[in-house]
């Protein structure tokens, strides 16, 4: 990009601070417990409260909360240093390889972390707040995770 350092230095620290705690509870979910059975995708019926009563679950989906805000505000972070601080030889098609691809990855990122973010939220409500997103006994459709 050309510049010194990041346009928002606290916001990159920030983004940085918040991936160890991720890993820390990431860890800590494995060993609460019974640990975390639903498979690394996580999907409703397994994560279920009747399924899955633990609170290792509810640990993970915080974790993977913590994770996600870590690299959007790393993304967000990557986006605007890119679009404000760029040298004047970098501009338009004669940026290098390394920041069109920094660039278009912090751009999917931007995208789709608040729409997974959604979903496991979801998964934490209907655990702990009777919601009914994904129980079809409530009028929730159990399939809807997978869309999301």
């Amino acid at each position: 990009v050309g510049g010194k350092d990041m346009i928002y230095p606290r916001m990159n620290n920030l983004s940085y601070w918040l991936s160890p705690n991720a890993l820390y509870l990431l860890m800590l979910s494995f060993s609460t417990d019974k640990g975390v059975g639903a498979g690394w995708t996580v999907y409703p019926p397994l994560s279920s409260y009747p399924y899955h009563s633990g609170p290792s679950m509810d640990v993970l989906i915080v974790a993977l909360h913590l994770a996600g805000v870590s690299s959007l505000v790393g993304a967000i972070n990557f986006a605007s240093t890119n679009k404000n601080m760029p040298a004047l030889e970098m501009k338009g098609e004669r940026a290098e390889l390394y920041v069109l691809s920094i660039s278009i990855t912090a751009a999917l990122l931007i995208i789709s972390i608040p729409v997974l973010g959604g979903g496991i939220t979801m998964i934490l409500f209907d655990r702990n707040f009777n919601t009914t997103f994904f129980d079809p006994a409530g009028g929730g459709d159990p399939v809807l995770f997978q869309h999301l």
